[in-house]
């Protein structure tokens, strides 16, 4: 099936993993969520590969917008929903198959009026839908100890406290407003980066992003939400692009997940399953080296894949799963 798939050349968006993701849950068919719609490249390729009808979740307005250039072909068969695939789980009553992309998009971080990317100058935004905080709320008004704990939890950014040190006294000269503006600040807190090393603000941009738009929390409402939803013999995958989200889904997984059977050859597997979960995919699926030749993009992408069984879904704890905290929202859940 995955050999039916294919984006065009000219498509600056392509998807990552999408042809290992086809591989491991096929055969596809009935009804697939996209969580993460973005430019549509999983959405298409669940269409070509048998899909009967995907509903693409997305709270960006462009995604939707951008939609508008390829959805003709497929319309009687796509639903857009505008929304936070935390919530996935209201879209419909029952899904065959689940499709999670996370992370910031290229469509995103190539517009600098988004202000994602710390290579464009722009506003300081970094919001997916435009509402709440914007990543300027948090660098001009949050507290030093708050900043730094964003940069350090949500970034695994190592030197948090010196760089907010330095957030607080250059908005004391006046409000940082744009990209680059912040991405000197943090430049100028590190050491020049060596050839092959990612920019220095890459960890401090990941955390306030993140921070922005709550990913965390929406990836562990998600997984939830998610095993809600799909039908005994549905299928969900997660594509994840750092380690700390990659570390989420895994030890959902293994919470979630049925423990490796060892069969008799010559008996037969009358396993009854005690698990949401079977796990296709035993260790992460990283991309080809010829994926990553052609899209820098796919170089950290994992993937993760699982099926669900008829054992009912349950609620997992944040700290279950790892899923790194401010101390206040701690505090709000207790």
């Amino acid at each position: 099936m995955a050999g039916r798939t294919r984006i065009p050349d000219a498509d600056p968006h392509i998807p990552v993993l999408l042809a290992p993701l086809l591989e491991a849950v096929a055969p596809v068919a009935g009804i697939w969520i996209d969580g993460t719609l973005g430019a549509g490249g999983y959405t298409r390729g669940l269409l070509e590969a048998g899909a009967d009808h995907v509903i693409g979740i997305d709270r960006d307005p462009l995604a939707h917008e951008m939609a508008l250039d390829w959805i003709a072909p497929f319309a009687a068969r796509v639903t857009l929903v505008e929304g936070n695939f935390s919530r996935l789980d209201e879209v419909c009553d029952a899904a065959d198959g689940v499709v999670l992309d996370l992370g910031v998009s290229s469509m995103q971080l190539d517009r600098a009026e988004r202000g994602f990317s710390f290579m464009r100058d722009g506003p300081l935004d970094m919001r997916m839908g435009g509402d709440g905080r914007s990543a300027a709320d948090i660098v001009n008004d949050a507290g030093e100890a708050e900043i730094a704990d964003i940069l350090y939890l949500y970034g695994e950014e190592r030197a948090s406290r010196r760089i907010a040190k330095a957030i607080v006294a250059a908005r004391a000269e006046g409000p940082i407003e744009t990209t680059l503006q912040l991405a000197g600040i943090v430049e100028a807190c590190l050491p020049r980066a060596k050839p092959g090393q990612s920019h220095p603000a890459t960890r401090s941009f990941q955390g306030l992003r993140i921070a922005v738009n709550g990913e965390y929390d929406a990836l562990w409402q998600g997984l939830m939400a998610a095993e809600r939803v799909l039908r005994p013999g549905g299928r969900l995958a997660v594509v994840t692009f750092h380690s700390v989200e990659d570390r989420m889904v895994k030890r959902f997984f293994q919470l979630h997940g049925e423990p490796k059977r060892h069969v008799n050859r010559y008996g037969h597997d009358d396993h009854t399953p005690t698990q949401p979960f079977d796990l296709l995919t035993r260790k992460a699926v990283a991309a080809s080296d010829d994926e990553r030749a052609v899209n820098p993009r796919a170089r950290s992408a994992k993937l993760r894949v699982a099926r669900r069984t008829s054992v009912p879904a349950r609620d997992v704890a944040a700290a279950e799963i790892a899923m790194p905290q401010m101390i206040q929202n701690i505090k709000r859940r207790r």
